[in-house]
């Protein structure tokens, strides 16, 4: 299982600068509010240190309190109108970024090649949808503001330090050693660390999603106590990852700490030292110690969101990474001249030097029937995704009218062949919203039409606000069969040429599949059609069967050609006629 891309840093920094350029006027008007803020909280500082002055010299009046306390008073007012006006704007600039993020990686998510995702596996893609844009949604709104803010507020309040005592301000400087040698040290570590921090979780929610939809079929081939192990190992594998990281942390947080309370403590001493000295007056050196304690709030979230802002920019690199995935197909603008379809020694592997299709040859006939029959695991379904031009062979090739199919736009593909399995979504929405996903500008009547065809209208109708009917996880719940039905309901409105059909009936009891087939027939008169089935009904009523074992087709022909043949599709017929007792129903 191969993982989506993730992003360089030096892409995380480019596309963090083009956000920035994009919300230059936003992040402006936030960041002046903030500083405007910044300013009226270092006037308090400011006047206890004219106050201590006055005080030494005795030249304290009412008046000249009243003034004082007054200006104190003004700038918390003003702190507190500008604090509240500029935590508004950066919650809504928060808010827009992300929501711009969310809306390209969704956009990109969607554009994903199907082979790629399904090479990548779920566990990736879930992880980086759920864990990884949480974690992003949290340094957007918060972190990446907040971490700008006090940035700014640490600078600014340094410049009060020098302006009031230039030589006292030195002190400082003491904890920075410390500072830079500690977060040095965690940013050499932190980005690896919480990249493989990531990749588990991406890996075990994999397993844990697999492990839960297959759970019959763990159950039914006794593979519980290997399925536990896989869980326990990528459960080991995640706790490693985590307390790499928090090993990062807690040696990097004492660091900082003590620096903090190494700044104050030698301003304070060097301040002291100073005015002692007479080099400086007390006020100055009282100022500047406030001005020093003040200082390590900024600072301390300077370094505290430093944290989430490593986690932020792993979790962007995986999200922005999805944007670095090659397309799969590179259309040439050449028009198929016909709608024959024709596969010509094709070859195709999952995994480098494991070819799961061996040299497969096979022409289809405009209107034909062909039904592809064989043991689990032939490659049957490879075939069926090659000849609907989903993945590209690894050699050979799939033309529809002489152009290959994966040279074709997307768009156009899909007005030539279009794939149903037997795997099936309903998403959040009505039934017509459902069905107008294949062609939005279809009227009722033919949405009763295509419902009609599937034998899905009569139930359809029935439904509490007929083909209004809310459906989805939030919504009416359909069945597996009334799921499948209405998946080919969007196929009847796409209304391509020439359909690949994957056990597209394999819900519904063999009956009611007999009935659909048989009301499809009408619908699908003239098309070409490639029925990938267990139920070898469809190869007793198909032109030609195709007999797939071991990545070949080792059988072609009609039915009764390969009945009299006496080969593997004879034995296939007599072992399926057994298992229902002689009573097969067929197709008259």
């Amino acid at each position: 299982m191969s993982m989506l891309p993730i992003a360089s840093s030096d892409q995380v920094r480019s596309h963090g600068m083009g956000l920035a350029r994009s919300y230059r006027r936003d992040l402006v008007r936030m960041l002046s509010l903030y500083a405007l803020a910044a300013v009226a909280g270092l006037v308090g500082p400011w006047v206890i240190g004219q106050l201590t002055n006055d005080i030494q010299y005795k030249q304290l009046t009412v008046g000249r309190a009243d003034v004082l306390v007054g200006a104190l008073f003004g700038a918390a007012v003003i702190q507190s109108v500008f604090t509240f006006l500029s935590r508004r704007r950066s919650y809504v600039f928060g808010e827009t970024v992300f929501a711009r993020l969310r809306e390209e990686f969704l956009g990109h998510v969607l554009g994903l090649p199907l082979s790629t995702v399904e090479r990548a596996g779920t566990g990736d893609l879930l992880s980086r949808t759920t864990n990884d844009m949480d974690a992003l949604s949290r340094t957007v709104r918060f972190a990446a503001p907040e971490w700008m803010v006090a940035l700014l507020t640490a600078a600014l309040t340094f410049v009060a330090m020098v302006i009031v005592a230039p030589l006292a301000s030195l002190g400082v400087f003491a904890a920075v050693p410390i500072l830079y040698l500690s977060t040095r040290r965690y940013l050499r570590y932190a980005p690896a660390g919480y990249l493989r921090e990531r990749a588990a979780y991406a890996t075990m929610s994999g397993t844990i999603s697999e492990t839960v939809d297959g759970a019959k079929t763990i159950d039914a081939l006794r593979l519980s106590n290997r399925q536990s192990r896989r869980v326990d190992a990528d459960l080991g594998e995640a706790y490693d990852a985590e307390m790499y990281t928090l090993a990062l942390r807690l040696r990097w947080f004492p660091s900082v700490e003590f620096a903090y309370t190494l700044a104050v403590a030698t301003t304070l001493l060097w301040s002291g030292i100073l005015a002692y000295h007479h080099v400086i007056g007390i006020g100055a050196a009282t100022a500047d110690t406030i001005y020093a304690v003040a200082l390590m709030d900024p600072v301390d979230r300077v370094i505290s969101w430093l944290d989430e802002l490593q986690v932020g920019s792993t979790s962007m690199a995986r999200l922005i990474g999805v944007a670095f995935v090659e397309d799969d197909r590179a259309p040439t603008g050449e028009t198929p001249v016909d709608e024959r379809i024709e596969a010509r020694d094709v070859r195709y592997a999952y995994r480098e030097g494991h070819d799961v299709l061996r040299g497969v040859t096979l022409g289809l006939a405009r209107g034909e029937r062909v039904a592809v029959v064989g043991p689990s695991g032939a490659g049957k379904s490879t075939l069926g995704r090659l000849l609907a031009g989903v993945d590209r062979p690894r050699t050979g090739s799939v033309e529809v009218g002489g152009v290959q199919l994966v040279d074709l736009e997307l768009d156009d593909l899909r007005g030539h062949v279009a794939l149903v399995t037997q795997e099936h979504h309903v998403f959040i929405g009505t039934v017509a919203d459902n069905l107008r996903l294949a062609k939005p500008d279809a009227s009722l009547a033919e949405l009763r039409a295509a419902l009609e065809a599937v034998d899905a209208l009569e139930w359809a109708e029935q439904l509490p606000e007929g083909l209004e009917t809310e459906l989805g996880s939030t919504g009416f719940a359909l069945s597996p069969s009334q799921a499948q039905q209405l998946a080919l309901a969007r196929l009847v409105l796409v209304d391509p040429h020439t359909l690949v059909l994957d056990e597209a009936t394999s819900l519904l009891d063999p009956r009611a599949a007999r009935h659909l087939e048989r009301s499809l027939s009408a619908v699908l008169a003239g098309r070409t059609v490639v029925a990938i089935a267990h139920r070898l009904h469809t190869a007793h009523d198909a032109d030609r069967v195709a007999v797939v074992a071991d990545g070949m087709i080792i059988e072609l022909g009609t039915h009764e050609e390969l009945l009299s043949s006496d080969g593997e599709y004879a034995a296939l017929w007599a072992s399926w006629r057994n298992d229902h007792g002689g009573d097969v129903v067929l197709q008259p």
